[in-house]
């Protein structure tokens, strides 16, 4: 994801983000968005990241990587997406096949081999 996800291009990531989703929506188990690299994330960036859970198909879930005392990670906080999305510290943890919970979130529904898509 970019250093920044604001006003300026939230709008313009969401159709990347579907057409990645939809290219791979047969086999797509688990989406990851990286935001490690994201600096500053306002508003727009929680709208963005729930747009696309809202979008992915029943069986596919979202999961998101934000270093743990970065912007992204206090927004999603302060937004209370963390709730519905699980964060992770890093992209090993996120990408591994799970069950259980994620810094404090509910486990995930589905089972079985997960496959996964990061961004």
């Amino acid at each position: 994801m970019p250093p920044e996800i604001d006003f300026c291009n939230a709008a313009g990531l969401l159709p990347l983000l579907m057409t990645a989703v939809d290219h791979h929506s047969d086999g797509l188990r688990v989406l990851v968005l990286d935001l490690t690299a994201t600096r500053f994330m306002d508003s727009q960036g929680v709208r963005l990241l729930d747009r696309v859970r809202r979008r992915l198909p029943d069986h596919a879930r979202l999961r998101v990587v934000a270093a743990p005392h970065g912007v992204p990670s206090r927004v999603l906080e302060l937004s209370n997406l963390r709730r519905d999305v699980p964060v992770y510290d890093n992209l090993t943890e996120a990408l591994r096949p799970r069950s259980g919970t994620a810094s404090g979130t509910r486990p995930e529904r589905g089972t079985g081999p997960e496959r996964g898509t990061s961004a």
